[in-house]
């Protein structure tokens, strides 16, 4: 893991001063570590019945639509809003200062279809819990929330069902 580790690189004081934000998009453009990246995370839900995969915007699409491909199941998004063409449910949550909210579509899922929630980098939790209450609340079971990368120092999987996290990469 350290040789994908050692590929994503830091950025000193962005978006803001203290900050040391990880730049996966070195990973992403590694074709040979972006391949084996998603095969490491795939290997673990092969022969799990996942029905669908649930890509965050907007990294989370990278990821997401990249398993779907690969274990051969659909894959659903989650937007801004005012992005998603048809009728959708939609959440509002807490930032540092202030709200977002997040929609996905209101038919995404099929009444107890599994799915894996994927994004790229779990930091503070918020926007994931977020995306768990609308899978859930869309009647879908959650099978666990797929990330390459863990800020473990924030503590984020605190806010994620307990045993339903899974990081690829820690820091």
């Amino acid at each position: 893991m350290d040789e994908l580790k050692n590929i994503i690189r830091d950025i000193p004081d962005f978006p803001k001063k203290g900050i040391v934000f990880k730049d996966i998009t070195t990973l992403l453009s590694d074709g040979r570590s972006f391949h084996r990246m998603i095969d490491l995370i795939a290997h673990r839900y092969v022969g799990q019945h996942i029905d669908k995969i649930v890509g965050v915007e907007a990294r989370g699409f990278i990821l997401g639509a990249a398993l779907a491909y690969k274990l051969g199941v659909g894959v659903t998004l989650v937007r801004k809003p005012g992005k998603l063409p048809y009728k959708t449910r939609q959440v509002t949550y807490e930032l540092e200062y202030g709200t977002d909210t997040l929609e996905i579509h209101e038919d995404a899922f099929k009444a107890g279809e599994r799915v894996l929630i994927a994004d790229d980098l779990l930091a503070t939790g918020g926007t994931v819990s977020a995306v768990v209450n609308l899978v859930e609340g869309l009647g879908a079971e959650l099978i666990e929330c797929a990330f390459m990368a863990e800020l473990e120092f924030l503590q984020g999987r605190s806010k994620l069902p307990e045993g339903k996290v899974f990081s690829l990469l820690k820091f």
